[in-house]
């Protein structure tokens, strides 16, 4: 009996290992508890999003453990030795050696409010139809994507999806067809890739979604794989490619304090790094760095105060002095310097300073004066310009986005290539994914509200384009819907722009359900002329999105931008119904089966919406979303913690008696007496921005009411879902959700415009 007191005691706890299926490592946790002499277990899946599965049985004979879970077929049989386990695990006709050791019980949040995969599909199960497209068909990642040539024009790489929906990078040598497989991704995601120089190319990754990123890179044969960042908890970003400098990049990191973040100079084949610059000063850290071409750092904006901004230029070589002194709210940065003036000090900024919409102008830094104005536009900010290395950095375009995305040429050179483009491809929205350094190949992306993205190739010598690649073959532009810009006068007179995308049915004449979807953001974020998957899928369903560029949204100006501070959950929101009541009144949906759906803001803006007009909405879908401004104040990123003055300026500020109050209000989680519709919430558990205690806390509140609350959470993910399977599998729940409370109703009436 003593020996089996001790086993037991030796086998309770959290045990961690991992089991290999076809070339996936599988993490697996069991969680052993004791209860007046009897074992028992839960096991946890993270990466497949299964947390808390009781097993039924847990049997430890001397050091011998075997775990049972006959629903799922699942055995697993072990030795306990030297605080190990060591065994085989049997599912599904597979015998898999696993191997465990003791661990800390880490996983976040309270898996206990989490709803089983076998729910979610029941729900997943309303959405029955004879539809053409399915989920997938909209949210597969594409076969291939992420096209790039090499420098030289010799390679063209890509990202490629294989049969376990893991997107590897391969090397297309163009002259042979050769075709390298360069960079695996296995369990973690590749979240972005690019090449450093002609022979080697750098990419990113983070563990789970919890966005610190770290920095890798290989040869393009695959060979010489090295992290180059490997610095826990630390997070990287590409400040400057150093294309004049092949072996070498200046990276961004917060290696030396979590909160601020300093430049380095990294070599790219051995990781040797030297910092540039020192940001010691928490409480008035840099936020900004400008390198030239040459990795010379000329200039560097400083916080001050937390809500103010000094521009430090370098007159003469690495003596900076205040240029400009700034408020936070205010524009005045360096787009490119102009190389090709022989005044070193000249440079393309973009500047709010004397206007309200952000302008660009050629700007000699060292004078500090305006030089010349060189493109503005009196409804929307402008900041986007192009130069072309090739031709002595001749300034080629100007872009922004209106209504639709507007660019346009300055250069006899890209006048004729716009020009070519555009007759080419005329009711198409165009932008250069890339071209090669003597620009006589490029890649020409092509997309509308109905074309989710092709690419084509143009071969600039022999004017002659090539069909390189649809992203989304499986989607035809005929039976996709469109997106409409609508243009509409708030409550209080504001002019608010926005989209509708409408199902045919809609065209058609008849009313149609409707979910309004507020972007995330929410400050100097707006939603743009395109084709959204989502929107499409919805309308695939019969029902319309409507996107509203509420007051605080970006792209208008600073005064429509500011006229939305301190105004997230009251104006913001108002302006959201308000568009909701145009699109009603066109004739286009029935009032009576509006949704509301949302991520990070947007989610926040679901809850919101169902407590301040709780009537208004027949059900919302909260992904990722704040649910108590209090507690998401408090658990921030901690390189967010500088500029929280600004956070606090643009939503709210406890310290203050009357916003505290007004926090209180606009926070649902104390609101949720008033929340009377069916609720979906959806939740990244390594979210590093909105903590998964948010979403805890609403559903806990709303299940302690009684309310059955729908709760899907991935522990493999971060702010928002970067794994296809788990993308799937939240649409497909979203769609049941939809299909179960506004999928029922059609009433018919003419549409207007």
């Amino acid at each position: 009996m003593s020996f089996v007191q001790v086993f037991g005691q030796e086998v309770k706890g959290t045990w961690k290992g991992n089991i290999s299926v076809q070339g996936t490592e599988v993490p697996l946790l069991f969680h052993i508890e004791e209860k007046d002499g009897v074992l028992s277990t839960k096991m946890d899946s993270p990466s497949q999003g299964a947390t808390g599965m009781q097993m039924d049985s847990t049997v430890l004979e001397n050091n011998q453990l075997t775990l049972i879970f006959k629903k799922a077929g699942i055995k697993y049989i072990a030795s306990l030795k030297s605080a190990k386990l060591k065994g085989t695990f049997y599912q599904g006709g597979m015998e898999l050696p696993l191997e465990m050791e003791k661990t800390e019980k880490t996983i976040p949040g309270n898996p206990e409010l989490v709803t089983s995969d076998v729910e979610l599909v029941k729900l997943s199960d309303y959405d029955k139809g004879n539809y053409t497209y399915s989920v997938e068909d909209y949210f597969a990642r594409p076969k291939a994507r992420s096209f790039q040539f090499s420098r030289n024009g010799k390679y063209l790489s890509y990202r490629e999806k294989d049969e376990n929906s893991k997107n590897h990078v391969y090397v297309k040598e163009i002259a042979t067809g050769k075709v390298t497989r360069v960079i695996e991704e296995k369990e973690e995601l590749i979240r972005g890739y690019g090449w450093a120089n002609n022979e080697r190319l750098v990419y990113v990754m983070d563990k789970g979604g919890n966005e610190d990123y770290h920095l890798f890179a290989a040869d393009i044969d695959g060979t010489n794989q090295k992290e180059l960042t490997p610095y826990d908890g630390v997070q990287v970003s590409i400040l400057e490619g150093l294309r004049e400098d092949e072996d070498h990049m200046i990276i961004s990191m917060n290696k030396n304090n979590k909160q601020i973040f300093e430049p380095y100079k990294i070599n790219i084949l051995t990781g040797d790094i030297k910092q540039l610059f020192k940001n010691e000063d928490a409480a008035n850290p840099i936020a900004g760095y400008n390198f030239d071409k040459d990795g010379k750092l000329k200039g560097y904006a400083k916080m001050r105060d937390g809500v103010n901004i000094d521009f430090y230029y370098a007159k003469e070589d690495g003596k900076f002095e205040i240029v400009k002194q700034l408020n936070w709210k205010d524009t005045f940065s360096i787009l490119s310097f102009d190389y090709a003036s022989k005044n070193p000090h000249d440079a393309y900024v973009v500047s709010n300073l004397n206007s309200d919409k952000t302008e660009i102008f050629l700007y000699d830094l060292k004078a500090d004066k305006v030089i010349k104005k060189l493109y503005s536009n009196d409804k929307y900010d402008v900041s986007n310009l192009s130069l072309s290395r090739k031709r002595g950095y001749e300034l080629d375009f100007f872009s922004y986005q209106g209504e639709k995305q507007v660019v346009i040429p300055v250069s006899d050179y890209y006048k004729k290539l716009h020009k070519r483009i555009t007759k080419k491809f005329p009711d198409h929205q165009y932008s250069i994914a890339d071209k090669t350094d003597n620009e006589d190949q490029y890649l020409i992306f092509l997309q509308s509200d109905k074309l989710y993205g092709v690419y084509y190739s143009y071969d600039a010598i022999k004017d002659e384009f090539k069909l390189l690649y649809n992203l989304m073959p499986q989607l035809k532009e005929n039976d996709m819907a469109e997106m409409r810009p609508i243009t509409f006068k708030s409550r209080d007179g504001l002019t608010i722009h926005g989209y509708i995308t409408l199902p045919k049915e809609a065209v058609a004449g008849k009313k149609v359900p409707l979910i309004v979807n507020p972007h995330g953001g929410p400050q100097g974020i707006r939603d743009s002329w395109g084709f959204n998957p989502e929107s499409q899928l919805f309308a695939s369903r019969g029902y319309a999105t409507l996107q509203v560029n509420f007051r605080i949204s970006g792209g208008y100006g600073k005064e429509f931008l500011e006229a939305g501070f301190k105004q997230i959950g009251r104006k913001a929101m108002d302006d959201v119904e308000d568009g909701l009541q145009y699109v009603i009144d066109q004739g286009w949906v029935d009032k009576d089966n509006v949704a509301i759906y949302g991520g990070s803001h947007g989610g926040y803006a679901v809850l919101r919406g169902l407590t301040k007009t709780p009537d208004l909405y027949a059900c919302g879908v909260d992904y990722v979303g704040v649910s108590n401004l209090f507690t998401f104040m408090k658990t921030i990123p901690p390189y967010w913690k500088p500029y929280l003055k600004i956070i606090k300026e643009i939503w709210y500020d406890e310290d203050i008696a009357e916003e505290k109050a007004i926090m209180e209000e606009v926070s649902p989680v104390y609101q949720i007496d008033k929340i009377k519709k069916p609720l979906f919430v959806v939740q990244g558990a390594n979210d590093p921005r909105v903590n998964i205690d948010e979403s805890d806390q609403i559903v806990k509140a709303l299940r302690d009411k009684g309310y059955d609350v729908p709760y899907m959470v991935r522990y493999d993910e971060g702010h928002g879902f970067g794994k296809e399977e788990n993308s799937v599998a939240m649409y497909k729940a979203m769609m049941g959700f939809y299909a179960k409370h506004i999928g029922k109703k059609e009433t018919t009436k003419p549409v207007k415009g």
